[in-house]
């Protein structure tokens, strides 16, 4: 599929307007930018940290499910190179490598920081628009003794969202289908906190299952 039918746009909308939290972005200890496949997300924690949100810039990952064989290096190697680029202090930035999912951004981020002893109690994390909700759910699970967290991403709408990177909205929306079964799936994993999922949202994406954008989903779920 390379294009949504009219109602397959719809239903992806409702799914990407719920898989967003819409935090203000307040100052914190530190951003944490996590790594994926749309370097626009590094862009957004670099222009954060030059905007005076926050003291450090951490970037985390390092090849996931969607960067794996696309990226030929680590994209938080990558993500810190547009720091630097955009002008970002090189003894600000730090960098997490090895992670390979949002749970091991997370652990990993928090183990390096307490091996830089820095001290952290509130954070920005960065992400793309439709895994504002996962990082969200993901941060409370694994890092319960985070005093303040906002989530955020770069602004834009899913109708706009499509580019070389990530793919056209069928792709996109079929990763969304993934992250959503992911956040009904994973609590129960201990993995993220429970998040409740409205009618409506869950209505939209039985029928984009049902459409076939299952290409990102867990196969045995």
């Amino acid at each position: 599929m390379a294009t949504l039918l009219p109602d397959e746009l719809e239903a992806a909308r409702v799914i990407w307007n719920y898989m967003k939290v819409n935090h203000s972005v307040q100052k914190s200890d530190i951003i944490i930018v996590l790594g994926s496949h749309d370097t626009r997300v590094a862009e957004r924690g670099a222009q954060l940290f030059l905007d005076g949100k926050a003291d450090w810039l951490l970037f985390s990952g390092g090849l996931g499910n969607l960067t794996e064989g696309v990226f030929d290096r680590p994209e938080a190697d990558l993500f810190a190179d547009i720091a630097r680029k955009m002008g970002v202090d090189e003894n600000r930035i730090l960098v997490e490598n090895k992670s390979t999912n949002t749970g091991e951004n997370v652990c990993f981020s928090q183990t390096l920081l307490q091996q830089r002893d820095i001290v952290v109690r509130s954070a920005i994390a960065v992400q793309k628009p439709y895994m504002e909700r996962r990082t969200l759910a993901t941060f409370q699970a694994q890092w319960p003794a985070l005093g303040e967290l906002c989530v955020t991403s770069p602004p834009i709408d899913f109708d706009e969202y499509s580019s070389d990177e990530t793919g056209n909205l069928a792709r996109v929306t079929s990763i969304m289908v993934g992250d959503l079964q992911r956040i009904k799936v994973y609590p129960s994993l201990g993995y993220q906190s429970e998040q409740a999922v409205p009618a409506q949202v869950d209505a939209a994406w039985a029928f984009l299952v049902q459409a076939g954008f299952t290409d990102n989903m867990i196969k045995d779920k």
